[in-house]
This record gives structure tokens, sequence and C-alpha cells, in this order.
């Protein structure tokens, strides 16, 4: 059976309070568990978050004999010494996307690959074709039947090559650094993904004895070698700065103080600098941000335009959307990566927001407007989460179905929420 969140909205009153913390990224725990099939023998990882994802991944290592052990709460260690398969799983595959991931350092390792087509959040095309030239350059041939794919080299050996994205994606920036680093030769890779989560791949991947340059910049040169090394050392992940802005749109709307713990503030400047524009105060230190609204004034409404990074992120647009349907005035969205990703506005609408759609990109908010509760369902992780600030926001309750979006992001979001004073409850459907 299907879980759904039963939440009593507060009728536009900002009354939580206290402190949340911010989990390890989502976004960077999966990179690094998928770069353990470099390894010779495994390494830790420490805070990570207790998601749906986790089990999807964990799905995924069975298939190609990772062991993934859980030692303590958020500490895990993976180990690769019976790493055989070259078969991507193809269940879990089907339910996140991510797994595409797997393909790069599974081919750069076995010089062979198997590997459904994947599937993941319902947010528009998301096309493999960046993955399928990328490989064809670095000397692999390809067949296509049975819906998956069979990937081969010449002599089990990627070969390094000039890669160019034609755009910046983050999930095939990661796959062609892990395949770079055990290719023949040296891989550049240009107009690349920038985003934290990138560079703590990178980072990590350097320590272990990758040879990678480039970091933060949109180009990078991966010189190929052998199996990587952790010895000793302990993959420590970054802050979630999705998490951390999901946090502070609810604390803009929702609460009358609330610190957010744990966080890296440098890694979400545009949205806070965005919330600070509009009105809402902040303080922000060096791992927490606290919004005071003790003393309630009106928000003003501004313009979003997604970006990668360091523009403003697309996954934290349809909360931002949910903020600005309570700001004084008009503010226009532009929705530039993904084309389904606005597929979400008509609910808004049945609960009360006043927001006009021109195209799958583009919309305008007219507010403040007074929504009131309804059901509502999830259809990707960030619109699932969205929902649960619309909901609290909102006159009378709100009923969220399909909540497996919400938690393949957010680790048990009901008792933290519950926790600063949200009235949520997690039922089976």
């Amino acid at each position: 059976m299907k879980d759904k969140f039963i939440i009593e909205g507060l009728g536009n009153k900002r009354t939580l309070s206290g402190k949340i913390r911010v989990n390890g990224a989502k976004n960077a725990v999966l990179p690094v568990m998928a770069s353990s099939v470099l390894f010779k023998d495994g390494f830790r990882i420490k805070n990570v978050p207790f998601i749906e994802d986790l089990n999807r991944l964990d799905e995924i290592f069975k298939g190609l004999k990772i062991e993934m052990n859980k030692e303590s709460e958020g500490e895990y260690f993976i180990d690769t010494k019976k790493i055989e398969s070259k078969e991507i799983d193809e269940e879990a595959s089907k339910r996140m996307r991510a797994s595409i991931i797997f393909s790069g350092p599974v081919l750069a390792r076995f010089g062979e690959l198997v590997f459904p087509h994947p599937g993941g959040c319902v947010i528009g095309a998301r096309p493999i074709d960046l993955f399928l030239e990328g490989f064809e350059k670095m000397g692999a041939t390809i067949d296509h039947h049975d819906e998956k794919y069979f990937l081969k080299t010449e002599n089990g050996k990627l070969k390094g090559a000039n890669i160019f994205f034609k755009i910046p994606s983050v999930t095939a920036t990661e796959t062609f650094i892990m395949a770079g680093v055990l290719a023949e030769g040296k891989t550049i890779l240009k107009n690349v993904a920038m985003e934290p989560e990138i560079g703590s791949l990178i980072e990590w991947l350097n320590t272990c004895g990758a040879k990678i340059k480039g970091i933060g910049t949109p180009t990078l040169e991966i010189e190929g070698g052998g199996l990587l090394e952790a010895k000793d050392k302990v993959y420590e992940t970054i802050p979630d700065r999705l998490e951390t802005g999901s946090f502070l749109i609810l604390g803009a709307l929702c609460a009358s103080d609330l610190e957010i713990t744990h966080c890296n503030p440098n890694h979400l400047e545009i949205v806070i600098e965005a919330l600070k524009d509009s009105g809402v105060d902040l303080e922000v230190g060096k791992d927490y941000i606290k919004v005071n609204n003790k003393n309630l004034k009106n928000y003003k409404a501004f313009n979003i335009k997604t970006h990668e990074y360091p523009g403003f992120p697309t996954d934290l647009q349809s909360p931002m959307t949910v903020f600005l349907t309570q700001a004084q005035g008009e503010s226009f969205i532009f929705e530039t990566i993904f084309e389904g990703r606005l597929n979400y506005i008509s609910d808004l609408v049945k609960m009360g927001a006043n927001i006009k759609m021109w195209d799958s990109h583009r919309v305008t908010v007219k507010g403040p407007t007074q929504i009131k509760g309804r059901e509502l369902e999830g259809p990707d992780i960030r619109t699932g989460f969205a929902f649960v600030i619309a909901a609290l926001v909102a006159e009378k309750e709100s009923t969220i179905s399909n909540v497996y979006y919400i938690d393949r992001g957010y680790e048990k979001i009901e008792k933290r929420l519950s926790n600063i004073g949200a009235e949520i409850k997690r039922k089976k459907e």
C-alpha cells in the first residue's frame, strides 16, 4: 500500500518554530557511491540520508555484487571486493534515472556494460544521447535491443577522448568523470556542469588517487590510471543545498522563527539573495541560516529564470512558485531546464493561486492569494515538497498522495516538520 500525508493548514499564519537540521545531499551520495566501482576494495561514507533512493542504490549494488553495509546511523561501508557483474539492475533503474551514472564506472572497469533505459521522476524528456555519444567517442560500440543497451570496448578498455556536452548535464558530467578515471590516456570534458556535488565528487576521487584538473570550471582534464584506493579515508557527505532551500522557503511562509542547521549557505547564494530582496529577514552564518518573521511583513514579488549552477536551481522552482503565490505583485517564472516541470501549476490554481500558464516553460503568478487545502498528488521529489509547503500555507486540510517521491529526497520529513510545530501525519492509502 502507498502512503499519504494528511496536513492541517496554518491559514497563512506563521507559527512554526524551532530548529531543523539539513541532511547529507542525496545528489552527492549517489555519484560517490557509484564511484565505488572504481575502487580496489571499498570505502566508508558518512552523513548519508536515509531516503528511498538508498534502497534503489542497494538493489543496483546487489546486482553488481557490491555490498553496502550499514555501520551506524548515516554511516555505511561500501565493499567492492566481490564486484563482477556488468549489468545494471532493470527494476531499480526504472525507478531511479540517476542509475545511469553507473554506466561510466562499470564500462570503464569491465569494458562491457548492459543497462536498461532509465526511469525516475516524471518531469519531461531526459534523453540519454549525451551518454551514448560520449561512450562512442571513448571507443565503445553500442547495440540496442529488447529495451536494453549493450556496450563493448576494444581490448576491454575505454580510451581517453575530447567530449563536449551540448548541455551542461550533471549526471553526464559525473558519469564521464568516472569513465575517464580508468580510461587509457587523457579525457577532456567541456561545458561540464559545476554543481557543488560534482566538486565534492572530484575532490573525493583525487584524494583516493585520481588525477582530475579544473574543479569548479567548465572544462575538466582527467588523466586515466588504475583502480583507486581509499585506504583509511572516509567520505563526508556535503549538506543538501536543495533541502536547505526547501526549508528556507517553508520558514519564510510558515514560521515565526526557524533555524536551519548543518547547511552550507555558500551553495545557495542565489536563493538566499532572492528571498532577502523579497523582504525575508535572514541571518546567514557559516553553517546555519535563521529565518525571523516576528515582525510580520508582506513579501515583494520577483522573477525566476532557472539555470544550471550557480544559477537558480530548477529543483527549487516549484517550492519558490508557492512562495510567490504569497508575495505582493506579479512574478514571471521561466523554467529553462525541463519542459515538464510546470505541470503541477494546475493543482496550485485549483487551490486558489492566481497563475497564468503561457506555455510549458513560462508562467506568471499574481499574489498574494489565500489558497485552500485539497487533495494533491506529488509527481516528483521537489514538487511533492512544494505541495507540502502549499498545504501548510493553506486554509483547512490537505491530503498528499504518492509520497514515495517525497521519501526519495527527504528523510522522515513528517517527523522533522512535526518537531517544529506542523500538523502532518503519514497514513496508508
